[in-house]
């Protein structure tokens, strides 16, 4: 105790004694409990901090661990061997561990000048300016570091900003971290708006973890996300589509899609796809609606989901409606699918850079529903070799699934892949020929013409 007494800005804090709280060293991993115990023996103060501490007092597994420290980047970079400084915004330290990394970052504190560090490259703001902010008030850089105090009122919400040290096990409180935690709420820290701005991306976290915890927000938290969501468009779509991700595939896809629907920052995520829910109600907006569901259940199962199937999946009520627009003359109905499945995976990049991988595996999978359905001997040969052959016969049964009158298409393929090659040959030969209508005699000359 008397270690942390010594340290600037504990005195601000709220501490919870080993016997007041369910956090326990056996749920804390080996590798971050190695590092909490290098620090002290070194001479530095660290804590774990953020999600890991919130899940543990949840009864959650963590995904990870973060820990806080009063030590500078430079001097972690000589404490630790597999330490590497990463970010120009904010620099943090990662520690590797086989395939674990420990993510350690230096305290943090509010912009005042007395607080920079002096010679650090990322210091200078846009256009060469030394600026902190942008005009609109976003973080520029965040290299400042300070006390623990001033580290806990830069988290963005209450229930992130709890401290948990290997000094007698207790738990630091700077703000109301455990009294929300009670009362399942997400509040942010300071003034909402100013946070915002600060970083916009809080307010997808904000709606993150209301359905992840399953929480409510609280009142003046939620107050200004529709006001303030055109902020988003500052924010790179490469960015929003890391956001995206950890909305739609931490298990609660459902929660969080809802939410997406429900506040102005879906339109900046999903823009196409909530329009064309609100004229597309039928069997392609029932798909989604079972895709969401069958993300959740196959990440609680500890099954994998790719981002290619979600978004074929997000953008189907998108593509179905350009199909439905008026096709060219001038073009075949094989070359307007294509048309339309470039037209919405282009205008979809413009809100959320989906990696190229993905968006060519979703459009693998729109088109091998062409193929899935054609059913003639070429096209079934070239659809069950596909390496997308499985995703899109999930795909295809969702399709029926949700309400498309497919005429028994899911049920002729479940047998066929699991069939032996007799049976195949059987089903293929079993299948309307095309062009299976008589054939029209060619007109001949009349009997006894002369040649």
């Amino acid at each position: 105790m008397n270690q942390l007494q010594a340290l600037p800005g504990i005195e601000k804090a709220t501490l919870i004694a080993r016997d007041q709280h369910p956090v326990s060293r056996k749920q804390i991993s080996p590798n971050a409990l190695k590092v909490l115990y290098k620090l002290r023996d070194a001479g530095f103060h660290g804590f774990l901090v953020g999600g890991g501490v919130r899940d543990l007092l949840l009864d959650k597994s963590p995904k990870d661990f973060d820990i806080a420290t009063n030590a500078s980047p430079e001097e972690l970079k000589k404490l630790f061997r597999n330490a590497r400084i990463i970010g120009r915004r904010f620099k943090i330290i990662h520690l590797q561990f086989g395939r674990e990394i420990i993510e350690v970052t230096t305290f943090r504190a509010p912009h005042d000048a007395q607080n920079e560090i002096r010679g650090d490259a990322s210091r200078k703001g846009m256009q060469g300016m030394d600026s902190a902010h942008s005009t609109a008030g976003m973080i520029l850089r965040d290299n400042v570091y300070g006390n623990i105090d001033e580290d806990a009122l830069r988290r963005d919400f209450t229930i992130n900003a709890l401290y948990y040290t290997i000094n007698d096990f207790m738990l630091l409180d700077f703000s109301t971290g455990m009294e929300d935690m009670q009362s399942k709420l997400i509040r942010i820290i300071g003034n909402p708006e100013e946070r915002y701005k600060e970083d916009p991306v809080r307010m997808l976290r904000a709606l993150r973890f209301c359905a992840k915890l399953d929480f409510t927000m609280e009142e003046n938290t939620s107050r200004p996300i529709n006001q303030l969501a055109h902020l988003l468009e500052s924010i790179s779509p490469a960015r929003l589509f890391d956001e995206t991700m950890k909305l739609l595939t931490g298990g609660h896809a459902v929660k969080s899609f809802a939410l997406l629907r429900q506040y102005e920052p879906g339109k900046y995520l999903f823009a196409p796809t909530l329009s064309a829910l609100e004229s597309e109600q039928g069997a392609a907006s029932k798909l989604l609606d079972l895709a969401l569901q069958n993300t959740d259940s196959r990440l609680a199962e500890g099954k994998s989901v790719t981002p290619a199937f979600l978004f074929a999946s997000l953008l189907w009520p998108v593509l179905k409606i350009r199909l439905k627009s008026s096709q060219s003359p001038d073009i075949n109905q094989h070359q307007h699918f294509q048309n339309a499945v470039n037209a919405v995976l282009m205008e979809q990049i413009q809100y959320t850079a989906v990696p190229k991988r993905f968006t060519l595996a979703a459009k693998e999978i729109w088109e091998l529903q062409l193929r899935l359905e054609r059913r003639n001997r070429r096209s079934i040969e070239s659809a069950i070799n596909h390496p997308r052959f499985r995703a899109a016969y999930d795909f295809l049964l969702l399709r029926e699934d949700s309400g498309e009158d497919l005429d028994g298409l899911g049920q002729w393929w479940t047998t066929f892949q699991f069939a032996d090659s007799p049976l195949r040959a059987e089903m293929i030969d079993a299948l309307p020929k095309p062009g299976n209508q008589p054939r029209r005699r060619r007109r001949g000359k009349p009997s006894g013409a002369s040649n």
